[in-house]
This record gives C-alpha cells, structure tokens and sequence, in this order.
C-alpha cells in the first residue's frame, strides 16, 4: 500500500487547541490522503452514529460502525488515508455480588501439594480458589487472607472476586495503610469516606509500578454494616459486622479516579479501495536509541551515500530488524510495520519502508 507522509507540521496546525474543529475538519479534507492523523470523537459524533450513552458497547461494534461514519466524515480522503480513531468504550468491571471470608491454613498449602506453607505465585492462589469454590457463584468475593513468599514470607490479605469463572485480584488494605488514611480501626466508616480517600491511597502505593493513563485497579475496602449474609455465622442476619467490597479507579497518567465503566480505546483505520477498513499496522519512527543499537548513534540516521554503509536497502532492513525484534519481542507473525527512518545522501531526509513479520525475520512488504 503506498503511504504518503504529509509534514508534521500539518497535523499540529490542526491539533492546535485553538483551531475550531469545523477548520479541522476543512483541513483534513482538502488533503487526497494522510496517514496516521489522530482524531477523537466528539459528543455531536456520537449523536450521529446513533449512540445515546456517548460510547460504544464494545470495540467490534466500533469498528463495524466507524466505517460509514469516516466516509460521511471525511469523504474527500482517499485511497493510501490512515486515521487513529479515539472513542469512548463501555468496559465495565464487576464489582462483589456476595462475600465470603477465608484464611488459608496449613492444611490447605499441603493439600494444594505445596512444599512449603505459603503461595509463591497469582497461579497458586487461583488453583486454591477454583478448588476451594469449584461452584463459586458469579462474582463472589472471597476476602482472602494467605501467607506469600517473594523473597520473604509475608501475610497478605486481598480481594478475589469470581468474573464468569476467572478469579480477578483485588487490592487489599492493611491494617498499617487504615492508620496512616486517619481511621482507628481497619475499615472506613462508610462508602463515601472510602471513595475519596482511595485514589490518594493509590497514588502513594502504586507510585513506583509504572502505571500508565487508562489501566483499572480493583481496591477491596471495608465497612461496618449490617451482616445480610450472616458472614459471621451467628444465625442472625440483621446485626452488624465487618463487610468487605470492591471498588474500581482509573489512572490517568497523573492520579487516580473512581471509575465509571468506561474507557477510551484506540483504533487505526486505514482507506483500502473504496471504503474505511479497521488496520492494525503498526506505524514506528527509529528512536536515538534505535540508532545506538545498530551502531549508528553519531548521526542519528542511516548514510546512504555512493559507497557508504546503508546505501543498499539490504543493509538498512538488517539493521531495522535488529531493531525492530529487539523493541516488538512478542510481535506476531504477518504483522505489519512502517519504519520511518532518518537518511543522509549528501543531504538530511526521511524515508519509510514498510515491512511484515514472517515468524522469524521483517520483510519488505510487498502488496
């Protein structure tokens, strides 16, 4: 597929925060074709496509329905167009629909055929769970408290809630963590009180795990309510004890947030014959760094002068391969990739060449 590479320039006088979307759009238009221009939708766009809730409710109906949309949009872009589309998704995540409480014991590590009297790994825990509750009702949550050895053994205590038959892992607070949020006792004295002081919680524990904008934490917190379960087996359901809940939050690349179900999600379309098409090709400019691992960090670009290194093409795909392997190690086979690189003839330019994975090395694509 022939890509024609419009200058940056272009797109940020577009993006420009102060250009009016409608002037966005004229731009974008009087183009025949561009390639990897970022566009998110806006509130009238939703109402367009017909979506009263502002997003969609998965991201195969995003791609069946964003098609049409693009053509009416921007119908004067042609074959060789890309566009990164950002769009609202409904993602939810399931919080507790009941409760159990449970401590790991001995016995348990040695029934789990385990050596020592501790997990060491997520998969050890969940095969305790599914064979502890093989029948575990849709999304139980099990307050568990186990011993965990990483280095040392510690108890830990966190929340697994029971998501369609997978286990999913909930942040458990500690008695220590209670302390320093203010509260006397381990749990917060209601549901309000633990959504605002959660997300700051959050930011100090998580501060060092390289968390990104958009990734979903589950919390399990706990209250003093009325015991509707009767998880203390008193055989009475109308007195109050300690519960335990799940909430989820959201980062977004700053702080945390309570989330609300839905995220913002991605998807490249690129123009193919006469119609918009969801493309998964991956667009990917070589980096300084990129340079230095091919030997090439000097200049910062490959010399494709008469007699020079990377004149030929060979040379230069060696060495994108390298490259490329190194920073995609689990990239799959009949992925495709557009390498932008930096080149010197006797004069500075730029230059892509697109290539494909055929399971052990990148090939030039040919369409």
């Amino acid at each position: 597929m022939k890509k024609i590479i419009y200058l940056f320039a272009v797109a940020l006088t577009v993006l420009s925060s102060c250009t009016p979307l409608e002037d966005v759009n004229e731009v974008i238009d009087a183009l025949p074709n561009v390639d990897g221009f970022d566009y998110t939708l806006q509130e009238e766009d939703y109402t367009t496509l017909g979506l009263s809730f502002g997003n969609f409710s998965s991201e195969d109906d995003a791609k069946a329905e964003l098609p049409g949309f693009l053509s009416a949009k921007f119908p004067s872009l042609g074959e060789g167009s890309a566009l990164n589309i950002t769009y609202k998704l409904y993602a939810p995540k399931r919080d507790e629909k009941s409760l159990t409480i449970y401590t790991v014991t001995a016995a348990d590590y040695t029934a789990q055929g385990l050596r020592f009297p501790n997990f060491s790994s997520s998969d050890q825990i969940t095969d305790f769970l599914d064979a502890k509750y093989p029948d575990a009702a849709d999304r139980l949550l099990v307050d568990l408290t186990y011993d965990y050895y990483d280095g040392s053994t510690t108890t830990r205590n966190n929340g697994f809630i029971n998501n369609e038959g997978t286990w999913e892992m909930s942040i458990g607070i500690s008695d220590d963590e209670y302390t320093a949020m203010g509260e006397g006792r381990a749990q917060f004295s209601n549901e309000e009180e633990a959504l605002t002081k959660i997300p700051v919680y959050l930011s100090e524990k998580l501060k060092f795990e390289g968390k990104e904008a958009g990734d979903v934490e589950g919390v399990m917190y706990k209250l003093y309510v009325t015991d509707t379960q009767d998880i203390d087996e008193d055989g009475s359901t109308t007195d109050r004890t300690v519960y335990s809940f799940v909430a989820f939050f959201i980062y977004d690349g700053a702080a945390w947030s309570q989330y609300t179900n839905v995220i913002e999600n991605t998807t490249q379309f690129a123009y193919e014959g006469s119609n918009w098409v969801p493309d998964n090709t991956i667009r990917y400019t070589l980096t300084s760094a990129d340079y230095a691992l091919v030997g090439n960090d000097r200049y910062n670009n490959f010399d494709t002068r008469s007699g020079a290194d990377e004149e030929t093409e060979e040379v230069r795909l060696e060495k994108i391969n390298t490259i490329l392997k190194n920073n995609f190690p689990d990239i799959e086979v009949d992925q495709n990739v557009i390498v932008t690189y930096a080149f010197y003839d006797g004069t500075n330019g730029n230059a892509t060449i697109e290539v494909t994975f055929d399971g052990t090395d990148f090939v030039k694509f040919v369409e």
